[in-house]
């Protein structure tokens, strides 16, 4: 299956569950996900900040005050959530459609880029790693906070079998190796940091280029 047609299945997946996509994890979200969320942007320094994958806007309240944020997402309806969220708070964000693996943005634009749960859904994962290597400074910062794969043998090999379902129902993968394909990308690794065991990570990387 082509990358196009497995780009507009995503998509159309995250079109549907839009509506649905708040209440499916507000159990999980108030318990953890947004201590991690804070985490995460307590560490994002600079002016231009790009977020890919902002979906309903969920990092919205812990955007660095002054920054300039651009947030983009591959699903219509999930922007149209996010801009809800930022009038709600009071927030001035570009939003944009847009596809991380395909980004229009000229190289060098961001001083940071951040994704939150992202990767784990993007059809050519290293593809859009590589973008964001591009669009963000030589000099800037990635920061990824992404759930991956157990590398245990029993476990491991469970999220490989149940991982056809997942991504059928909710449209991310639970296999995939994260931090293996921030390398692949030629991204520079600078820090890992374990926040729930082994599953969910939070990667630090820069661009790894002159």
């Amino acid at each position: 299956m082509s990358s196009d047609t497995l780009t507009a299945m995503t998509r159309k997946r995250y079109d549907r569950i839009a509506p649905l996509y708040d209440l499916m994890e507000a159990l999980v979200e108030r318990s953890r996900f947004s201590a991690w969320r804070e985490q995460l942007w307590s560490h994002v320094r600079g002016e231009r900040i790009l977020e890919v994958g902002v979906g309903t806007g969920k990092n919205m309240p812990y955007y660095p005050p002054g920054a300039h944020v651009t947030a983009v997402d591959l699903s219509e309806r999930m922007l149209e959530r996010a801009r809800r969220r930022a009038q709600k708070l009071g927030l001035k964000v570009e939003l944009c459609p847009m596809d991380v693996q395909h980004l229009t943005f000229p190289d060098d634009t961001f001083d940071a880029a951040v994704a939150t749960f992202v990767f784990c859904s993007v059809p050519d994962p290293v593809q859009g790693l590589r973008e964001l290597g591009r669009v963000v400074q030589p000099d800037g910062d990635i920061w990824l906070l992404e759930h991956v794969r157990i590398d245990r043998p029993v476990i491991g090999t469970l999220m490989d079998v149940l991982n056809p379902i997942v991504v059928r129902i909710v449209g991310a993968n639970i296999n995939r190796r994260t931090v293996e394909n921030v390398q692949r990308a030629g991204l520079e690794i600078v820090s890992v940091e374990d926040v729930s065991g082994d599953l969910v990570k939070l990667i630090h990387a820069r661009p790894g280029r002159p």
